[in-house]
């Protein structure tokens, strides 16, 4: 038995899958959107606690890619609703089964639920103890990390935004070409790999990455632990946050899931009639 699954029966499985999502339920996107935000921070939490005794930046990008994956897999296998996947309803609207209205709404209330739940991790890890590992060093490592996100250029939150969500995309299309939880984990994990890997900025990741360094500069000990280390903290506020950062990123994460919806749905979808 041949199970081989094309990319036009990938293609048009998420088109029916796209229509769902954007048909739901304000609350179940909500509640789905907040599982899905506290996933992904939780993965980022991981990856910081991995890596800010590490110098190498090289080895922090390593491990990072190879860890952070997994935090998209809950997310897959648990059927949470996170954002930049959700772009892909580009195909369902595409495809003529649900309008950019139902599009727009649902991707404006999991975009938020993501962001609710990003937040609520990182007050509990920069609030309750997560960063007191090495007399607060994985908490002044969130600082750093927080306040060089906070000040990229626009134009390069942009691209790296698009770069990125193409790769996202493309690994819950993968996920998809799967029957089994091991092989939906591993379709998804190269992708987002290759993105944490070269550095690629995604917009609910860094919900998680910037507002915990935000919560822990908030602690007196480790606000004064990041200053000692030379981290200037004025280069991390919440204005920054949200235009230096979140604004350009997820201009770019919706620039590139449309787009290479927009190129699959044309090269293996589209019917004669919409020539």
């Amino acid at each position: 038995m041949n199970s081989t699954i094309t990319p036009t029966q990938i293609i048009e499985k998420y088109s029916v899958i796209g229509e769902k999502k954007a048909k739901s339920s304000t609350l179940k996107l909500f509640i789905l959107g907040i599982m899905s935000g506290a996933f992904i921070a939780l993965g980022s939490a991981a990856t910081n606690t991995a890596v800010y005794g590490i110098e190498d930046p090289w080895m922090i990008r390593l491990i990072c890619g190879l860890l952070f994956p997994f935090g998209l897999g809950m997310v897959i296998i648990l059927g949470a609703e996170l954002f930049t996947g959700n772009c892909l309803i580009t195909i369902s609207v595409l495809d003529k089964k649900c309008t950019i209205a139902n599009m727009i709404r649902s991707w404006i209330i999991v975009y938020v639920g993501n962001l609710v739940g990003s937040l609520v991790v990182a007050m509990g890890c920069a609030w309750f103890g997560q960063m007191n590992y090495s007399n607060g060093k994985l908490a002044v490592y969130t600082i750093k990390l927080a306040a060089c996100k906070c000040n990229i250029p626009f134009g390069n939150g942009v691209v790296l935004g698009f770069f990125c969500n193409v790769l996202v995309c493309i690994a819950v299309l993968m996920a998809l070409s799967a029957t089994d939880t091991a092989g939906r984990i591993i379709g998804a994990f190269l992708p987002i790999c290759y993105f944490v890997l070269s550095g690629f900025e995604h917009c609910v990741a860094n919900m998680y990455y910037i507002s915990a360094g935000l919560f822990a500069k908030m602690v007196p000990e480790y606000a004064s632990a990041a200053t000692e280390a030379g981290i200037c903290l004025s280069d991390l506020t919440v204005s920054k946050f949200v235009f230096g950062n979140l604004l350009p990123v997820t201009i770019g994460n919706i620039l590139g899931g449309v787009v290479i919806s927009y190129v699959l749905w044309f090269c293996h979808v589209r019917k004669k009639e919409d020539n």
